[in-house]
């Protein structure tokens, strides 16, 4: 996919994964729009970039939305990447009780329904964009997570709402590709993301020795290197890609 005339548009964009896509994708020759609840960290990486910051809540409408209408204001846009989660622990029975409800909606309602909404308002749009020579208009990449398959314990909203972006991916591909749209997922393994900072330089060694090859943390810009080589690649659609190093999460 040639990005020299496109926009994209990047949730999560202030940081981590989504942040590294952002760089990659203004390498590539596109206009990009970075969509964080972050306003210092969504308008650091635009600046960056020399790209468009918006700031919002990927679950609501509005802030979607308008991120949406922004990256088309700068020009046709063709791909548009769901990095923006989050992921809480709680066990469905511990010792303060039962899983707290309010919590499992929330972890739901940004990674999962958070996804959704940026696949369905992007994906509207695209549909109206002019087809490629290759009969593309446009590309949805969304961000699951190998808990999807290996959910560990304590993990229960975060792997329910993972596996339900899963889920969402080849009906939406079958769906969208009357219009040249596809829709493709990719499920990473341990990345080195500004969550891994919080944790002691010996538990970040610790979790780094987990994937089998290569074993260390995968490194955000290798995720951002993934969603380029789908956007180069016509013919993934549809698909839920593992990036982890052949990495099985145990139970704990």
């Amino acid at each position: 996919m040639d990005f020299s005339n496109a926009s994209a548009l990047v949730t999560g964009g202030g940081s981590g994964l989504g942040a590294a896509t952002a760089e990659a994708l203004a390498r590539a020759g596109a206009k990009v729009v970075v969509l964080d609840l972050n306003r210092d960290a969504a308008e650091a990486v635009a600046a960056r970039i020399g790209g468009v910051a918006v700031v919002g809540d990927v679950a609501e409408e509005a802030p979607m939305a308008a991120a949406v209408e922004a990256a088309c204001g700068l020009a046709p846009l063709r791909l548009a990447v769901a990095c923006a989660g989050i992921a809480p622990a709680g066990r469905v029975a511990g010792r303060q009780g039962p899983h707290d409800l309010a919590l499992f909606e929330r972890v739901v309602r940004v990674n999962l329904v958070g996804t959704f909404n940026l696949l369905r308002l992007a994906a509207a749009r695209m549909t109206q964009n002019e087809a490629l020579a290759d009969g593309q208009r446009g590309l949805v990449v969304a961000t699951a997570s190998i808990a999807a398959y290996e959910g560990q314990i304590g993990q229960c909203a975060y792997a329910a709402s993972k596996g339900g972006v899963v889920a969402l991916t080849l009906p939406a591909a079958r769906e969208l590709a009357r219009f040249g749209v596809r829709v493709v997922t990719l499920a990473p393994g341990l990345f080195h993301t500004p969550l891994m900072d919080t944790l002691t330089p010996e538990a970040r060694e610790s979790l780094g020795k987990m994937p089998l090859f290569p074993a260390r943390l995968g490194q955000p810009a290798e995720y951002a290197a993934m969603v380029l080589a789908i956007a180069a690649n016509p013919l993934l659609n549809g698909e839920t890609i593992r990036l982890d190093g052949a990495l099985r999460l145990p139970p704990a």
